[in-house]
């Protein structure tokens, strides 16, 4: 059964981030009353003055935002450009998807704001130097990237002994 919504409907709830520059308004999550298994989806309303969420892009998600009313200035790895009512943009997965949206007008700036969901995303934020895994939401510094055997190095003394062969040379050489 499909699902319609419309956007005189929809209310807007103010969200605030404790950085004041961040604070948008944002409909219920449309893709959850939809039953949506692949997308999420919301309207969003940037006020004047105000960023989007910090500049990022997502490893497992591509997005797309479509201006409904208004405009504002968009940053990607390319630069500046400013985006107007009817404009819809597609950010692919990788650093080359990056994007934020600052409101230069007098006037709020709505859009749709849809998002792909399969499986688990690895969001990075390449001011801060952080990754967020979602949807669990968990926060690290990208700085601390470890090379992947790093202190895996005594693995049998996580074993039982009786159940780690002693492995001798001739061993390894009749394997």
């Amino acid at each position: 059964m499909p699902n319609v919504f419309n956007l005189k409907d929809l209310p807007l709830m103010q969200l605030r981030s404790p950085i004041p520059e961040y604070v948008w308004h944002t409909s219920p999550n449309l893709s959850k009353i939809a039953n949506a298994q692949h997308i999420q989806f919301h309207v969003r309303s940037l006020d004047s003055g105000k960023f989007s969420f910090p500049y990022h892009f997502h490893r497992n998600a591509e997005e797309l935002f479509i201006i409904i009313s208004g405009s504002a200035m968009l940053r990607t790895p390319e630069g500046f450009r400013e985006l107007v009512e009817g404009d819809i943009v597609f950010f692919e997965m990788g650093s080359s998807g990056a994007h934020q949206l600052y409101n230069h007008t007098d006037k709020p700036c709505v859009f749709i704001d849809i998002r792909t969901t399969v499986g688990i995303d690895v969001c990075e934020y390449p001011d801060s130097g952080k990754i967020n895994i979602l949807p669990y939401r968990e926060i690290y510094r990208s700085q601390d990237q470890v090379e992947y055997h790093l202190n895996e190095d005594k693995v049998t003394d996580k074993w039982p002994p009786e159940i780690i062969r002693n492995n001798t040379e001739e061993d390894v050489e009749g394997s």
